[in-house]
Order: C-alpha cells, then structure tokens, then sequence
C-alpha cells in the first residue's frame, strides 16, 4: 500500500487536526504494522505523531516477549509506543471474546488518558468478509451483515479502520517494502476459533464465487442500506425521543407506533443501548420482542432488556437503567477522570476531599428527599425530583462520604453541614459508551 493510497482512505475518513496525533493498535502482526508504519509517514507529513499502543493480553507465555519486540522495531523508526497490560480476571467460556473486549477497553482508556480522539485499527479486506460470513451465521440483520464500519463513535473517540478495503497479502508486502519483520499469532490459527475455522474456509468458498472481494463489498453495499436506516431513525428521534441529562429518556409511543417497523426498532434498540452505557446493542429477537409489546399493546408495559427498565403508558414510554443491572461504586480521585456504570464521567478537582464513592443513589432517594424539605433549596430541588420520573431515580448517580450521599447533582442535592463546602466538580456529565446516534453505529442486529 502506497503512502499516497493511505492518505485517500485518511481523507475519505476526515475529521483530523491540522497536526494530526492519532493513537495505533499494534499487535506487530503484518496488518497492524503496516498501519502503524503507513500512519506514521502520514501524520510526520502534516506536522503531526502516532502513538503506538500494544497490549500485553498474557494469553500466550510469550507475549511479553512479542510487545517488547514490537516497541523495539517501532523505537528504531521514532515511534513511540507504549505497553499496556491486560489486567482482568479471565472467564472460563468465550475467552477470545473477553479478552477482544477488555482489550478495547485498555486501550481506549489508554487514549482518553492521553487526550488522543482517534484510534487506528489494522482491520483489512479479509477481517470484513469474516465478520459479514459469521454475522450470517448469527443470523443478523443489515447492520450486522454491514459489518464492520470505517467510523465508529466511542465515549469521546473515535475508533477508525481505514485498511478495510485492502487485502492482507498488501499488507504483508507493505512490511516487507519498509524492510521491517512482522509477529505471526498462532491463535490466528487456532481451529476451534469460529473466526480461524472460517479463514481456512475462505479459499474453498472463493472457488465457488463467495471470493473475499465480493463478500467485502456485500458487505459495503449493505453498510450504505445502514446509513440510510440510520439517517431515519435520526429523524425519527429529533421529533419524538428527549434524552435527560439524568441518564434516562422518554419516547412518544404514538411516534414509535406510527413508524416503520424498522426505524421503530433501530430507534429502540439506540436507547436501551446508550442508556445502559452498553457497547453493543441488543439482539433482534429479545428486542423485536419488546417492541412488539410497545406498538401492540395499549395498556401499560414494564419490562426490562439490555440492563434498562422500560415503563410504558399510553403516551409515552420511559427508558431508565436497570437498578439491578447497575455497576458498583467506585472511588473518586480527586484530578483524575472518573467513568462510573459506563455512563457518567466526573472530575473531581485536586484538593477535593479523600473517602469518596461514585455510586448509585439507590435506596437513599427517599432519605435524600426527606433531608432536602427543609433546606434552603427546597423548592429547587422539588422541581428537580418532579421532573425525573420515580423508575429513574435510584439510578441517578451520587457521590458519597464515608457515612451518607453528600451529593446528588441531577437533584441539585448538597447535604447541608457534610462537608460538601470542599467537593470541588469541573465535570459531572452523562457520557454513554454509544451515542445515541451517528454514522454507521454498529450493533449486533
């Protein structure tokens, strides 16, 4: 691949600084590689740099070995790169998967930590046809047959995969033209691996027309039937959906009722997702489920799905998270970002007080709202408690001390005499892993 091939597939991606900084995934296999070292002519070119993040998953004993062989190559051209460690506690099934996950979770943290908005990955040709046969499988719908897209929105990233349109031989031949070795992963190999067995698959199907080239741009035509999809499930929610600060929405039934079938779905499936701070939307047919109950039914619904509870009456239907699906509490760092349940970020200042817990509200609500009666922002605060609806309350997020909710920020709640004279916030905001909306969303459908 050429470094005038690479900065068109850049600028078809668009949305760069003038001096671009954007962070790579290298594994030091040929794809990630070539990325890496493609990226970095692109970004020295326009003033900018590539951070080069390898993780460190300790699936293999000699992957240690190969992050450090990588960081070495990568030294010996200028690039930074740093190792990051995969701290997590293994599952006993779906192990590739959770290692996948928590993999993406390093490294996104990794760039948030930096300040660095964009992501790389080295996914190319053959990774798009693979997903597109094993979303087949599955059974998915056009956005999952659409597989994998350019863009993708994360919580304040964006993760990019300008290399979908090219063939890994290319990539390998890329390294070979830089004159730089690559990692060849054995588990890539691995046949009781879905993804493995069907890239051994790949050469017998192309004998019989089903060749990468046309499995990949199947794959394209149905990611453009996605952004058309998307655009009116946008227009659908500009009118009908009030997304609340709070971490809770409200959808106009009759707007969901009178929508095509497929938007109505695409709209839900978009709530519960960025409601639940969940990086995947939820499956068709527990989803199809739900929605048939809400356009079907006209009396009363409660149901829960993808860690939210919906609450339906005649006019509208409120989605809030799941009590029970919410995440446990965690310590806030006084000058560090804290991301709590996948869906609130806090900065606390330097200086604010030590022993404090990010959590849920929970079983407090009733207290809180006793404790706030007779306080000088009563009626501030019985405005606020009014306008967020009983099922969503628990769930507000709050912070603690040692003792008792100190603050309550969506109820404009400070407990009077707790110390809250010395809680310093820049930043108290609702920020879901997905949003609501935008280009080519991926999900599972």
């Amino acid at each position: 691949m050429t470094a005038a091939e690479f900065a068109a597939a850049m600028a078809a991606i668009g949305g760069f600084e003038r001096a671009p900084h954007v962070a790579v995934a290298v594994s030091g296999g040929p794809d990630s590689l070539a990325l890496t070292l493609l990226a970095d002519g692109w970004a020295r070119a326009r003033g900018g740099a590539v951070l080069a993040l390898t993780v460190d998953h300790g699936l293999r004993p000699e992957s240690g070995a190969e992050a450090e062989h990588t960081r070495t190559v990568l030294a010996g051209r200028g690039i930074e790169t740093r190792i990051l460690a995969l701290d997590w506690a293994r599952p006993q099934r779906a192990l590739q998967a959770a290692a996948r996950a928590a993999r993406y979770r390093r490294l996104e943290d990794q760039c948030r930590a930096a300040g660095l908005l964009h992501l790389l990955t080295g996914h190319q040709r053959e990774d798009q046809a693979e997903t597109f046969l094993l979303r087949l499988g599955r059974g998915s719908g056009v956005d999952g047959l659409a597989a994998m897209a350019p863009v993708t929105y994360r919580s304040g990233l964006r993760l990019l995969r300008p290399l979908l349109d090219i063939a890994r031989d290319r990539l390998a031949a890329t390294c070979a033209a830089f004159g730089e070795p690559w990692i060849e992963d054995p588990s890539n190999r691995n046949p009781r691996a879905a993804r493995a067995h069907l890239r051994e698959s790949l050469p017998a199907l192309g004998e019989d027309g089903l060749t990468v080239a046309r499995l990949a741009a199947t794959a394209a035509h149905l990611a453009r039937a996605r952004a058309a999809l998307g655009a009116d499930a946008a227009r659908l929610m500009a009118g009908a959906v009030r997304l609340d600060p709070a971490g809770f929405a409200r959808l106009e039934r009759a707007a969901l009722a009178a929508a095509p079938g497929e938007t109505g779905r695409r709209v839900l499936a978009a709530l519960l997702a960025t409601i639940a701070g969940a990086e995947l939307r939820p499956r068709f047919e527990r989803l199809d489920r739900l929605y048939r109950r809400l356009v079907e039914v006209e009396g009363p619904v409660d149901a829960t799905l993808g860690g939210c509870r919906i609450v339906a009456d005649r006019f509208g239907v409120t989605v809030a998270r799941e009590a029970a699906a919410l995440a446990a509490p965690v310590p806030l760092e006084p000058g560090r970002p804290t991301r709590w349940d996948g869906r609130f970020s806090v900065m606390a200042e330097a200086g604010t007080g030590e022993g404090l817990t990010l959590g849920a509200l929970g079983k407090d609500a009733g207290s809180v709202a006793r404790a706030a009666r007779g306080g000088q922002a009563a009626s501030r605060f019985a405005r606020a408690w009014r306008r967020i609806p009983p099922v969503a309350r628990p769930t507000l997020p709050c912070i603690r001390g040692l003792d008792a909710v100190l603050h309550v920020p969506h109820l404009t709640y400070c407990r009077e005499g707790g110390g809250t004279d010395t809680l310093s916030l820049s930043e108290f905001v609702f920020d879901p892993a997905l949003p609501l909306t935008g280009p080519d969303l991926e999900c599972r459908m």
